[in-house]
């Protein structure tokens, strides 16, 4: 997460607010134990998508920066998905540049998750 920080705030010092949002793996979802999740991705479009939605939280809401970190392929309860990054002059600007991030994300971005469990298996809307 360091990294992700340093990479987003490219080295200025001028940054006052860096708000973070990483979404992990649960173990349970819907009641039932997850074993594991596999997130698949319309490549090329999800990369574009990801760029456009960092591009419109930085400017809607004053950020300097924002970036997206999301992960593709099997992943098991506790691992990290995705990671936002949002850096600003002002901590409010960050939080909401940040928040806007993951929740247009969860909305416009082609990615999708499918969920293993003892009973089956499942897409996720």
């Amino acid at each position: 997460m360091d990294e992700e920080i340093r990479l987003c705030a490219g080295g200025r010092t001028d940054i006052g607010g860096v708000a973070v949002f990483t979404g992990v793996v649960r173990d349970v979802s819907r009641d039932k134990r997850i074993t594991r999740m596999e997130l698949t991705h319309y490549e090329g479009m999800a990369e574009k998508k990801l760029a456009q939605v960092c591009d419109e939280a930085a400017t809607r809401f004053g950020a300097d920066n924002v970036t997206i970190t999301h992960r593709v392929g099997a992943l098991a309860p506790g691992d990290n998905i995705v990671c936002v990054v949002a850096v600003a002059r002002h901590r409010k600007a960050a939080l909401e540049a940040c928040a806007f991030a993951i929740e247009e994300l969860k909305k416009s971005v082609p990615i999708w998750k499918k969920e293993f469990t003892e009973d089956g298996e499942s897409w996720v809307e």
